[in-house]
């Protein structure tokens, strides 16, 4: 069994290296120590995203992520769920809990652009949550806005938010939708889009 250590290392270096080794290895074990939540969780989640098992253990403050390659299933839930709407190649990112430079405007027009995407055609396929936006999709949100989240997650749109926003703002606890995510995927996310909105 391989071992990586990546103790001490900040997103997305976890991952980029989880990657490296994963695509050097044809099936096997891999170990992936880390020890802090949010590279457990994203190492963890682009593991699972590649089709291998995934299993973690947690060891003297450290996270030990077992992989193992060539013997794993694909994602689950990756199919389109009845009664989802149509999503377009489109990635919205949201970096703040208001949009525009009048806070409490721009705090009503940030609702309003989030509930109006449940009623696009087509919708964005993605919405990313970086910086403070990552707020809005936690416990204690406006409610409103976490609804209408859980609503576009229902029907077909990913919803991720950038783990190190969230371990900044000790908030990976706290999130009620979505995913955690890295800086990699949040790249590749952004990359392999057809148009980004960023509001």
């Amino acid at each position: 069994m391989k071992e990586l250590n990546c103790k001490g290392l900040s997103c997305p270096v976890p991952v980029l290296k989880t990657k490296e080794a994963l695509e050097n290895m044809e099936k096997g074990e891999l170990v992936v120590i880390v020890d802090n939540r949010a590279s457990k969780e994203n190492v963890k989640r682009f593991a699972r995203k590649m089709g291998c098992q995934v299993r973690v253990e947690e060891k003297n403050r450290e996270f030990h992520i077992y992989i193992v390659k060539g013997e794993g299933t694909a994602e689950e839930g990756t199919g389109r769920k009845t009664g989802e709407k149509k999503t377009g190649n489109i990635t919205v990112l949201i970096a703040s809990t208001f949009v525009g430079e009048d806070k409490e405007l721009g705090k009503i027009l940030i609702k309003g652009f989030i509930k109006t995407f449940l009623n696009a055609e087509p919708m964005p396929g993605r919405i990313i949550l970086i910086n403070t936006a990552v707020r809005l999709a936690c416990k204690g949100a406006d409610p409103e806005i976490l609804g209408a989240l859980r609503e576009l997650s229902e029907k077909g749109v990913e919803i991720i938010c950038c783990g190190t926003c969230l371990d900044y703002f000790k908030l990976l606890d706290q999130l009620e939708v979505g995913v955690a995510s890295n800086a990699y995927d949040v790249v590749q996310t952004l990359v392999n889009s057809d148009s980004v909105i960023r509001l």
